[in-house]
């Protein structure tokens, strides 16, 4: 079982700013993005693109939520967060590799590559706003 940890002020500034983006995002994969986001889901997903754009939505929506509000389960989240943003990377590769704009600034393939290098960061920061790292080491070291 996952200890909760405490965080300091910063990290609570910075998950509740992934928090705001995470809900912010999925709220704009179910309306006002809907299309542009659907230049994101890689031709071989055998689902339909916007049935993807949705469920993302609102799984964005949800873990925003979680990681804003759930505070006995934050770390959970943050890995719950960290995974979502590596099973979504295909769709961002995909997105380069078939040169697809979007959203009106991803709209060379320059663009679409110095994107690529955000998702590790958005990666270290769930993990480490939400405290995951830190209870992770802890209950390792308790093991």
């Amino acid at each position: 079982m996952q200890k909760q940890v405490k965080t300091t002020l910063i990290q609570n500034i910075f998950r509740i700013l992934l928090a705001l983006f995470m809900v912010y995002a999925g709220f704009s994969h179910l309306t006002f993005n809907r299309i542009e986001f659907q230049a994101q889901v890689p031709d071989w997903i055998p689902l339909s693109k916007d049935l993807i754009v949705i469920l993302s939505g609102i799984v964005e929506i949800g873990l925003g939520l979680g990681v804003a509000f759930w505070k006995n389960k934050r770390a959970r989240f943050g890995w719950a967060l960290a995974l979502f943003f590596v099973l979504i990377f295909p769709g961002n590769i995909a997105q380069y590799l078939d040169s697809k704009d979007a959203f009106g600034v991803l709209n060379s393939d320059g663009a679409r590559l110095i994107r690529l290098f955000f998702q590790p960061v958005l990666i270290i920061w769930a993990l480490w706003s939400t405290g995951s790292w830190k209870a992770w080491r802890t209950n390792k070291t308790k093991d």
